[in-house]
């Protein structure tokens, strides 16, 4: 595997698998979230693709989260906007796709990965697929990712992980609050249940999934500007004095 970022995608079957990876446990870097973001628009609107499914390279890493060296570098209010950005661009367009897609969470998700795994319209991990919302460690919180995580997991659970930001919460934690539809014991066990779910979609019609998709995410239409004022208020906050000293001690 090579150790450079990366968003691929390949079609087979009417399937679309879209990957991305990072050597940093798959973090997310701006250019690599906005390569993301613009592939499933355009796997979205691609007429040989009835479904896709959302995956990440390597083993027990699913997504780290933001980048950590863009995070520190951060230094005025727009660039703190621009940078948080990323993810909600992400979420965005994998809430307008008009396929469903499949999430395929390998490993660990921190973060603005807990977002994008909330994000899927079915998510399916292993049982190494713990997750934390670790934003409130560095005196920022899960701002742009919150809509999404509420809307899969509840207020409830959404403010558990948010609030014990310290904690890796279990993959079966996460099964029974809805994050995740099934967990397995094995990676393979895990590639087969996507591959089979996602053969079967592709024998449903379209037009129908394309309308119980947009059914699913009702309520959701202001998300375009919600996400970006959450990413002001998260731009804003990157630059606190809080901030700074919490991101210097973890360099």
């Amino acid at each position: 595997m090579s150790d450079q970022p990366y968003v691929h995608y390949s079609i087979e079957n009417a399937i679309a698998t879209i990957e991305f990876f990072h050597p940093k446990s798959n973090a997310l870097p701006g250019h690599i979230l906005a390569k993301l973001a613009d592939t499933i628009t355009e796997i979205g609107n691609n007429q040989d693709v009835l479904v896709v499914v959302l995956k990440s390279g390597g083993d027990r890493a699913f997504c780290a989260g933001a980048s950590f060296n863009e995070l520190v570098a951060i230094n005025d209010e727009n660039t703190g906007e621009q940078f948080f950005s990323g993810f909600a661009n992400v979420i965005n367009a994998m809430r307008k796709c008009p396929k469903f897609i499949i999430g395929r969470i390998q490993g660990k998700t921190v973060g603005g990965g807990v977002g994008l795994a909330s994000a899927m319209d079915y998510c399916m991990a292993t049982k190494y697929a713990s997750i934390k919302l670790s934003e409130l460690n560095v005196g920022i919180g899960p701002f742009v990712v919150g809509p999404a995580v509420e809307r899969k997991m509840g207020i409830s659970a959404m403010s558990q992980i948010a609030i014990n930001a310290n904690r890796f919460f279990d993959a079966e934690w996460a099964r029974q609050k809805g994050l995740y539809a099934d967990v397995f014991e094995t990676t393979e066990e895990l590639d087969v249940a996507v591959n089979e779910l996602a053969t079967q979609l592709c024998k449903f019609n379209p037009e129908a999934v394309k309308h119980m998709k947009a059914m699913f995410w009702k309520g959701t239409e202001d998300w375009d500007n919600l996400l970006i004022e959450r990413a002001k208020i998260s731009g804003k906050l990157v630059l606190s004095e809080f901030t700074k000293e919490k991101l210097a001690s973890y360099s």
